[in-house]
């Protein structure tokens, strides 16, 4: 009887511990950068040849440490970012200018890839598009 009382004992511990390991709070925000950006496709419409192919991506740090952006690469060479290269501090905003080169005519589906320290999204895509007549 002492055995059985001691092996329940101990396997009841041993699932207390497992539980108490799953048991802590999964809506505890993970510390870190967070970015998040207010949209993340820009569409120029229908834009002249030699237009303004300008648009900016706006984003916030919505984490409790500096945002680094480490990289922002464009698809082509017909599209130019230029960004944010200091921490963005929480709370904080920062700016993706976008450069598209309207002499090139048609239609233009172009993505922008950009690399942080994010812990939400360590790479993101923004996109733009539109048609130059």
């Amino acid at each position: 009887m002492k055995k059985f009382f001691l092996l329940s004992l101990f396997v009841s511990m041993a699932f207390a511990t497992i539980n108490a390991q799953e048991a802590t709070p999964k809506d505890q925000p993970a510390d870190g950068p967070k970015i998040t950006f207010a949209e993340q496709e820009h569409n120029y419409g229908t834009l002249k040849k030699g237009g303004d192919g300008n648009c900016e991506f706006t984003f916030t740090n919505e984490g409790n440490e500096p945002l680094i952006l480490s990289n922002v690469k464009a698809s082509c060479g017909c599209t130019v970012p230029t960004w944010t290269k200091e921490p963005i501090m929480p709370g904080q905003t920062g700016s993706i200018k976008v450069r598209y080169n309207t002499n090139n005519v048609g239609s233009f589906t172009k993505t922008i890839t950009v690399t942080c320290n994010a812990i939400n999204a360590p790479r993101s895509t923004l996109k733009i598009k539109g048609k130059v007549e």
